[in-house]
């Protein structure tokens, strides 16, 4: 059963790779980078010392088992952190989330949001059909257009109209009427959100979680998948070679391994080209100053500020920045489908950081160490109303064929940390079980 091939070496994959090594075979792993670790990665700038991982990435799993994987994985040396998140509107700091906080805002305007939810309160609950229903039933109109549909458009890339409620989980929290009352005429530290507590790496990023994965596989970099032959069961790299394997499990984003699968249907093409996504601009800016945020992520509402959310590495180990210093992530979203990526990345850079200076975050006395940008191709699932139908036939084309998927991209799901390593854990079982079966 060795003859299982893992392609890709983000989270997903190192759980996939992990699955395979308690059964004793140590997989052979293929990734298109010259680097292991995919959307996981961290990358260090020798000349200025700062560190940014590939998103603002933290763990903050309640399942034991991930807990004590992933602390293993880094001989126990973590920070464990409480969560402090704000939100900003139109020059004001407001706690997060605004719906249990409302005191922050213009008193006329919090009348207009707590009048607004009581008369929808007072209705029989609605049909939901598409978030914006929800959203407009959880919280009246006024403050659902003022707040989440307006963060949609930004983080989303397109309406709330235009989105099934199929991600939303625990993410958005529903307060009652008390709740809303009280977080309107004073402040209060309710515990509600989905994140109370977190941690990361004391050392080298989010990506050091990953670091027994070169124990677990033979990895093989700089390896970029450009045709798959089911019947044949082979894989082509774009250097010519090819390998052969019994049993295949996948990360690649769907949109981009479907066209390589030979002898795909053209419906199930014609599916993948709907699934959404979105592309992420992350501007790294570092900073001779560390006093730059109280929390360490902050949500921007704000339609004629660029960037869509903010996170602060330095707050999340003292090693991802020099002493003294800070550092800012800042989240610039396009897609191909609603919202296409035209501009330079040296023109979103200074874009963000005019941005900055504007919401008082970046000062003009503030020397600027470090500014850059990575691009990330895939980054939120955009779960518009074509997704479902198109997911389906494209996993049940997979499920044909014997392609095992895995990932936030395989999946195509909104995934964190500890459901991407499990889903590659799943997707390794099921290749296990059918290799031993063809066997």
């Amino acid at each position: 059963m060795s003859d299982i091939v893992v392609i890709g070496t983000g989270m997903a994959g190192f759980g996939a790779a992990h699955r395979l090594h308690a059964e004793g075979i140590r997989p052979v792993v293929y990734d298109q980078n010259p680097y292991f670790g995919g959307h996981t990665a961290s990358f260090r700038d020798a000349a200025s010392g700062f560190l940014f991982d590939l998103g603002p990435h933290i763990s903050f799993t309640k399942d034991a088992r991930i807990q004590e994987l992933l602390a293993g994985f880094v001989n126990q040396r973590f920070e464990a952190l409480q969560v402090k998140l704000d939100n900003y509107w139109r020059g004001l700091r407001l706690t997060h989330p605004v719906q249990l906080h409302l005191n922050g805002l213009p008193k006329d305007l919090i009348v207009e949001i707590i009048a607004d939810f009581v008369k929808v309160h007072d209705q029989p609950e609605p049909k939901i059909a598409n978030y914006e229903d929800w959203l407009v039933a959880s919280y009246g109109r006024r403050f659902a257009e003022l707040f989440p549909m307006q963060y949609t458009r930004k983080y989303h890339l397109t309406s709330a109209n235009n989105m099934s409620t199929e991600w939303l989980g625990p993410r958005m929290y529903r307060p009652s009427l008390e709740e809303l009352l009280r977080g309107a005429l004073a402040p209060w530290a309710p515990e509600v959100h989905y994140i109370t507590h977190f941690r990361y790496p004391k050392s080298g990023g989010f990506q050091s979680y990953l670091a027994p994965f070169p124990d677990l596989a033979d990895i093989r970099l700089s390896h970029q998948v450009v045709s798959i032959d089911p019947k044949s069961k082979t894989v082509r790299f774009a250097d010519g070679k090819s390998i052969g394997f019994g049993a295949l499990v996948s990360s690649i984003a769907l949109p981009a391994l479907m066209p390589m699968i030979e002898g795909t249907p053209d419906d199930v093409l014609d599916a993948a080209r709907l699934l959404a996504c979105s592309t992420c601009v992350l501007v790294n800016v570092g900073l001779d100053r560390a006093d730059l945020s109280e929390g360490q992520i902050t949500y921007i509402y704000d339609a004629d500020i660029c960037f869509t959310r903010l996170s602060f590495p330095h707050m999340l180990s003292a090693t991802n920045a020099p002493p003294g210093c800070g550092s800012i992530q800042a989240e610039v979203y396009f897609s191909g489908k609603y919202r296409p990526l035209v501009q330079s990345t040296e023109s979103i850079i200074d874009q963000v950081i005019a941005d900055l200076r504007r919401c008082g975050i970046v000062r003009e006395s503030d020397r600027i160490l470090h500014r850059g940008a990575n691009v990330v191709r895939y980054a939120n699932v955009i779960f518009d109303l074509d997704r479902s139908a198109a997911l389906s036939t494209v996993h049940g084309y997979l499920d044909e064929i014997g392609i095992q998927y895995c990932g936030r991209y395989g999946d195509w799901g909104y995934m964190w940390t500890d459901e991407s390593f499990i889903s590659g854990e799943r997707a390794a079982e099921a290749a296990l079980s059918s290799n031993s079966r063809a066997t």
